[in-house]
């Protein structure tokens, strides 16, 4: 897999992340990780196949997930309602990655979205590139894309 596949999932996730989330976005420089990768609080795992393989992780505190609930629907979302909105923000964020990437010729698509609730430890990868993303007082989120060679 080359670097110019991996910068175009990384950029097409940030640049998907602008367009869903209603709220003012800037991502930081990309951090390289090894394993194991510590989830704090609550995630989501989405499978990326095609062109490009690997896991894609979109993951933060539950309060800035729920910020981005109560921003996008009015409400605070709590339990099972913010979990279940945190796997469908992952399967937007992803979807729209692979429309964006699928416009510079790479064919790829993504698994159903996987919820981590709680403190996790992710293993089972040879690279992983995290990048925060800033949500001004809203707080933080990193989306981590684990590569398979």
């Amino acid at each position: 897999m080359s670097s110019s596949h991996i910068t175009a999932v990384l950029n097409g996730a940030i640049e998907s992340l602008s367009t869903i989330i209603p709220i003012p976005v800037s991502s930081g420089n990309p951090i390289v990780l090894s394993a194991p990768i510590l989830q704090p609080e609550m995630g989501v795992l989405i499978g990326i196949t095609g062109d490009v393989r690997g896991r894609m992780v979109l993951e933060g505190k539950m309060k800035a997930i729920g910020s981005i609930g109560e921003v996008m629907f009015g409400m605070a979302l709590e339990g099972e309602m913010l979990e279940s909105f945190a796997g469908e923000l992952g399967n937007m964020i992803a979807g729209n990655m692979a429309t964006n990437v699928s416009q510079k010729g790479l064919r790829v698509d993504i698994t159903p979205p996987t919820v981590l609730v709680g403190q996790t430890k992710l293993y089972g990868f040879d690279k992983a590139i995290s990048v925060p993303i800033s949500l001004g007082d809203k707080g933080e989120l990193q989306i981590i894309f684990m590569l398979e060679e």
